[in-house]
């Protein structure tokens, strides 16, 4: 038995064709559609990139103790089980935070790994033959993102993008290529995992001119820019659709490397025995609620309610069809250590999704996502429930041996006050740091507690008013932050009682 995920980073599903969309081009999701077996709802969990993953790994929710962070000694990892078990695991990805101190112990769970390099803002190329003046590049681009911190990061991806001027040598393209050279050569051999992660169609929507004729459109705006902010779309209808596709020349390029993967598929036949997975971390905002992006604002159905596709070798006869049982990101892990008969730890909340798969049988009555201390999300298919925190001034802790922010180390500073808390029953005997978060980014407390009825009002548009769908939800919630041990704080946090 094998298996191979192609995992995308902000893939809308809004923007593809099996869920609807009628203007994008790809061709090959809905190809994949019909041998697959196509989750209508399927949530993220914890927000956003690292916190996504170290949930794929662990089968448990990651945001109630730890905001952005690399896995930690007591985690249980799926490609590391399955490598102990007997299992050849290989990850292929040009997600730079896997390189980042916040995300540094992933990779090495695997039995293998290969990068690609120059994605977004990465540290790529020591070319100083190619200098900036940060400031006037920045009035020169006029971009979308006015922020001075992104200066920064705008001068290093112009730097990367001198060297990726052609199809071949882009980021994407070359994680495809050494995934399609993996399974040319080991199609034959048996009891391997391939996880081909591309950072695409996540910011900054970089494409060819190729791709970009596939939306051929008139813009007159002063800034021809593919890189939305983390903030409210104050601009124009006409850069909103600009904007939009960029991002939709992006998801044609996504569709279209997504296709030589069923290319080979087809060709060696990989489909009597190997299970193939498509999914996300999250989705992102394109103007959508007046809003881009994601983390600083509510999590609505763009970001939260994600694209998933899965094909079980063991059950073909269900390709082409729908389920409409609630799943999230934390069920992957267990979905995969079952299919390769590994022991499935008892910390995992996640569920297998082999029934799911075969005859839509539930594994939960709702889903839940959520930021670090900041906003928590419940949907059970008909209503969602936004629950910001009620107390902003109640203190937020992080719950981590690891204690790394995304680019950098705690500092000394931060550390001075740590003091151990648990263990956790997860923390497998161990206790950890418990160190108050400072100087939080993406905070939505301002947002309020917010109700909407996705049958009457599916774009999410008006908040509603049931005060019997909120209690209930909000006892939900509580048993939601029982189960999952969350911290004392978090329950004066959210205005709850323990």
């Amino acid at each position: 038995m094998k298996a191979i995920m192609v995992m995308y980073d902000s893939l809308n599903r809004k923007y593809l064709e099996p869920y609807g969309c009628s203007w994008t081009l790809t061709p090959n999701f809905s190809r994949l559609a019909q041998r697959c077996v196509q989750f209508e709802n399927c949530y993220a969990g914890s927000m956003p990139c690292m916190p996504a993953r170290r949930e794929l790994h662990t089968g448990r929710f990651n945001f109630l103790h730890r905001s952005w962070g690399p896995m930690e000694p007591f985690d249980d990892s799926m490609p590391e089980i399955l490598k102990k078990n007997g299992v050849y695991t290989h990850l292929i990805s040009d997600h730079q935070h896997y390189w980042e101190d916040g995300g540094g112990t992933y990779h090495t769970r695997y039995s293998s790994w290969e990068v690609s390099r120059g994605q977004e803002g990465d540290p790529w190329k020591a070319d100083m033959r190619i200098t900036f003046n940060k400031d006037t590049f920045f009035e020169a681009k006029k971009p979308l993102v006015r922020d001075r911190a992104y200066r920064e990061w705008y001068a290093k991806d112009e730097r990367n993008r001198a060297y990726m001027n052609t199809e071949e040598r882009t980021s994407q393209a070359v994680t495809f290529e050494n995934g399609i050279q993996f399974i040319r050569q080991n199609y034959g051999q048996d009891s391997w995992f391939l996880q081909i992660e591309t950072f695409d169609p996540h910011e900054p929507f970089f494409t060819m001119p190729a791709d970009k004729a596939l939306y051929p459109h008139q813009f007159a705006g002063d800034c021809e820019d593919d890189w939305p902010p983390y903030a409210e779309a104050a601009e124009d209808a006409q850069t909103v659709r600009h904007v939009r596709f960029d991002y939709a020349a992006l998801v044609s390029k996504c569709d279209r490397y997504l296709g030589k993967i069923l290319d080979l598929m087809d060709q060696y036949d990989l489909w009597k025995d190997t299970m193939l997975i498509v999914n996300t971390d999250h989705g992102f905002l394109l103007g959508e609620h007046g809003w881009w992006g994601k983390t600083v604002m509510p999590m609505y159905d763009e970001i939260a309610h994600t694209p998933l596709f899965i094909y079980d070798p063991r059950m073909p006869e269900c390709g082409g069809e729908h389920r409409r049982s609630i799943v999230q990101t934390i069920d992957l892990a267990p979905t995969l250590l079952e299919f390769f008969g590994a022991e499935i730890p008892r910390d995992m909340q996640g569920k297998p999704l082999r029934r799911v798969i075969r005859e839509d049988m539930p594994v939960r009555e709702y889903a839940v996502s959520g930021y670090h201390g900041s906003q928590v999300v419940l949907s059970d298919g008909r209503y969602v429930y936004m629950r910001s925190a009620s107390d902003p001034d109640a203190p937020v802790f992080e719950y981590t041996l690891m204690p790394t922010h995304m680019r950098c180390m705690f500092s000394p500073e931060e550390l001075s006050t740590a003091e151990l808390a648990g263990p956790f029953s997860f923390t497998k005997g161990c206790r950890v740091l418990k160190v108050k978060a400072e100087n939080r980014s993406g905070d939505t407390t301002s947002f309020g507690t917010r109700l909407y009825d996705l049958q009457e009002d599916p774009e999410q548009d008006t908040p509603v008013e049931n005060e019997a769908v909120q209690k209930c939800m909000e006892t939900r919630l509580k048993k939601f932050f029982d189960e999952g041990e969350a911290p004392e704080e978090l329950y004066e946090r959210f205005g709850l009682k323990r």
